[in-house]
């Protein structure tokens, strides 16, 4: 099973790693000025993750691919890392659909 870890960066913010169940880190948030924002990222991530259409598949400059996971009002609440191919990236993809919706919290901020 999934978890969203929160974590604060070396600026102060909050941010989130949606994990897969084997560890690896399947997505990464924003930096987020409050708790109560991030907290809303993790909701807003289980809200959109089965929606195939909130994925915004990219290619870098370097030519490997990544995705963007964006609310319904196109605001992106978190990014994927970037992979050796186009399948890695769906694969990436079906696994924030299968882990997000039920991840737990792990709050290591406090």
């Amino acid at each position: 099973m999934g978890k969203f870890v929160i974590t604060t960066r070396t600026n102060g913010e909050f941010q989130f790693n949606l994990k897969a169940g084997n560890g690896q880190t399947i997505l990464t948030s924003e930096g987020y000025t409050t708790k109560a924002a991030c907290n809303n990222g993790i909701e807003s991530v289980k809200n959109n993750a089965a929606d195939d259409n909130r994925y915004d598949r990219k290619e870098a400059k370097n030519g490997k691919p990544y995705f963007n996971l964006k609310a319904g009002n196109g605001q992106i609440i978190g990014s994927s890392e970037m992979y050796e191919s186009v399948a890695a990236r769906e694969n990436g993809i079906e696994s924030v659909k299968k882990n997000a919706p039920d991840a737990t919290i792990d709050d290591q901020t406090a």
